[in-house]
């Protein structure tokens, strides 16, 4: 899906797994675009979030998978990464916000907020799993 053999796919890869924010694209029933800032976890193949029950973008999900995912623009305009896929609600009461990766990548940000990884496992207690179909970067 991303070939890390060029300099752009490198790159993706890099901020994918760096950028502490994306913005997540889902789309409702009557076909509007629904976009939220959400934190994210990619292991190289796909992409982990964690909502909070009962969200839009939930049932958005449940109703039509295919999102997209961006990551803010670091240059000006020039640094993009633009990431279509299809996202699952996932049904795992075993995977939660406090996997180690995850944690060691938002620990800051949840101290940031006064909150514990328990905390915010309790809180954004539905995990969301999008499998990339095309992944884009320019600049």
């Amino acid at each position: 899906m991303l070939d890390t053999n060029t300099e752009w796919g490198k790159h993706a890869e890099q901020r994918l797994r760096s950028d502490l924010i994306g913005w997540l694209t889902t789309v409702s029933s009557s076909g509007k675009p629904f976009t939220v800032p959400i934190w994210f976890l990619w292991d190289g193949n796909s992409i982990l979030l964690f909502s909070q029950p009962g969200k839009l973008k939930l049932r958005n999900i449940q109703q039509n998978p295919h999102v997209t995912l961006v990551l803010d623009d670091t240059k000006g305009g020039v640094d993009i990464v633009i990431v279509e896929g299809t996202a699952e609600h996932l049904q795992d009461p075993n995977l939660k916000a406090t996997l180690p990766e995850y944690v060691q990548k938002y620990i800051a940000k949840m101290k940031a907020m006064g909150w514990t990884a328990e905390q915010m496992a309790s809180n954004y207690s539905e995990p969301i799993r999008i499998t990339p179909t095309k992944i884009r970067a320019w600049g």
